[in-house]
């Protein structure tokens, strides 16, 4: 069934962009287009990007302005933005995580040996002498038939958990979803489920296989300044990752010692293990209260104008930080002017199109580097009715040397946005594949998720795994280098000399295409049998 479906599809598609063949040229997405915007927002004129600073509304005053020079209407009633409400917390941790047990004490160093923040808008907050207990993977997932936390009073307590879930490496394709990284597998929801149990704090143990990034990312990403939205969900007093030598050392002074602890968490009859350890810690916060801005703008419908596209980018970086190499600007050329560039650069070719059926929204959101903060806040308070909103179609860090052969999508097997991306990549002479790292769980870690929780059935994808010019292996060591040398640092920068960007090109010309098919049609993708996500959609 789902593959008649498929070809039902594809083939609409495919008759679908004929259609606008015959009535005029499908527009073409300019590669100079999407390396102005790209240059301009990631110099060091916008500071960053990050939120409640100058370079916030330097940069949503331009995408403002970009998008009414265009010709689109305002997207959130007569203005171009939604507020979103947020807190800012510097939080300072105290210079050391004392652990102490019968034998001793010890110290880990900030930031070199761990990190701590908070989401609690509170001026000091902290652990003392709060009893450690290691709780697996930290998961509560009643389908699975788990639960890491059962069978213990959490009240008091710190958890210590691992990172990604037990499927990951675990050569077992039955186990959760095999390598394939589930929401469980993710830090938030660590956060949040060892909150729900009443625990006091939670540490989280760093390793990079299956975090899928170094404890540099950490390092920046979990220090200084951080955006949270207020709730009244429970929060951990303290949220903390440490360094797996720093586990070690742990382990070794705890009842644990000389046991294989990653073994012991992937069985499924696991119950917490306290570790006769306790640990201290302080975190001293300065408080802001501040709003800052999604950017919204849309092209009106003419038969079907009460139905939406929705097309997303997050337009924030990590502005000014941790010094490299004596820069200190996280400027984000690829995470994510490329993406912003995009939506202007999409939004372009519309404007050059015939009108749409359907209205095309563009939604620049903030917060995403805090963790999807702008596309959560515009999940629970939406502008246009989730019911009538079409899909979304998410465009995050496109960085290729070329045009890609492939087009690979995160979260494939979802909904039928497959069958319509596939088609318009067969208009490119491309092929589709799953995400080979499903293992890094990037289907939540952008935007796109934000919508698909809401029911709204999202592409996520970009050319990453076979170049026309360039071998797997090649893009293999261009996309290492990145993740390495570049990803969350400062040395993520435009450099007009050496940016390679048809490939970037090519990808935005297929978003496009599968945008203003949906446009012009009257179907709503549909979300598989099986999908987490066709619940939310009734």
């Amino acid at each position: 069934m789902k593959n008649a479906l498929k070809i039902i599809v594809i083939l609409l598609f495919i008759s679908c962009q004929n259609e606008k063949k015959d009535n005029a040229e499908v527009a073409v997405i300019d590669q100079a287009t999407i390396g102005n915007h790209m240059e301009r927002l990631a110099s060091d004129a916008f500071l960053g990007r990050k939120p409640f600073t100058e370079g916030e509304e330097k940069t949503v005053n331009y995408l403002k302005d970009e998008f009414e020079n265009l010709g689109l209407l305002p997207g959130n009633g007569d203005s171009y933005f939604q507020d979103v409400p947020m807190v800012e917390i510097t939080g300072t941790p105290s210079e050391n995580m004392t652990i102490s047990g019968n034998n001793g004490s010890f110290n880990l160093k900030a930031l070199k040996d761990f990190v701590a923040t908070t989401n609690k808008v509170e001026t000091e907050v902290g652990l003392e002498n709060s009893e450690l207990v290691f709780a697996g993977y930290g998961i509560v997932a009643p389908e699975y038939g788990w639960n890491d936390y059962e069978g213990i009073d959490w009240k008091g307590k710190t958890a210590v958990v691992l990172i990604n879930d037990p499927g990951f490496q675990s050569g077992d394709s039955t186990l959760f979803k095999g390598n394939e990284m589930t929401y469980y597998g993710r830090w938030t929801y660590k956060y949040e489920e060892a909150a729900r149990q009443g625990a006091d704090g939670l540490i989280i143990i760093h390793d990079t296989a299956p975090a899928s990034y170094g404890w540099n990312v950490i390092e920046s990403g979990w220090s200084g300044a951080r955006l949270v939205i207020e709730s009244d969900l429970p929060l951990l007093n303290v949220e903390s990752w440490i360094s797996g030598e720093s586990a070690k050392k742990m382990f070794d002074a705890s009842t644990l010692k000389g046991q294989d602890y990653k073994t012991l968490a992937r069985n499924s009859d696991f119950q917490p293990i306290p570790l006769a350890l306790k640990a201290t810690v302080g975190i001293q916060n300065k408080i802001k209260k501040d709003v800052s801005k999604n950017v919204v703008a849309r092209i009106p419908g003419t038969d079907r104008k009460d139905e939406f596209i929705i097309y997303s980018a997050h337009w924030d970086h990590f502005g000014i930080g941790k010094t490299i190499e004596g820069d200190s600007i996280y400027n984000g050329s690829v995470d994510n002017a490329s993406g912003t560039a995009g939506l202007l650069a999409i939004a372009e070719a519309f404007k050059k199109s015939n009108t749409t059926k359907r209205t095309v929204v563009f939604i620049a959101v903030t917060g995403e580097e805090q963790g999807l903060l702008g596309s959560a806040y515009y999940a629970e308070n939406p502008i246009y009715t989730p019911s009538k909103t079409v899909a979304n179609i998410n465009i995050d860090a496109l960085d290729s040397p070329g045009k890609m052969k492939d087009l690979t999508i995160i979260g494939y097997g979802q909904s039928e946005m497959d069958e319509y991306a596939e088609a318009a990549a067969l208009e490119q002479n491309r092929y589709i594949i799953p995400d080979p790292d499903a293992e890094k769980g990037y289907f939540f870690r952008s935007d796109h998720f934000n919508f698909a929780k809401i029911g709204i059935p999202a592409l996520y994808a970009s050319g990453s795994y076979e170049g026309f010019d360039q071998t797997i292996e090649e893009i293999k060591k261009a996309k290492d280098h990145y993740l390495t040398y570049k990803y969350h640092q400062p040395s993520d920068e435009y450099q007009a000399e050496t940016m390679e960007l048809s490939g970037v090109q090519f990808d935005l010309q297929l978003f496009f295409n599968v945008g203003l098919t949906l446009a012009n049609e009257a179907n709503f993708p549909k979300w598989y049998e099986g999908s987490e996500f066709k619940a939310a959609r009734k």
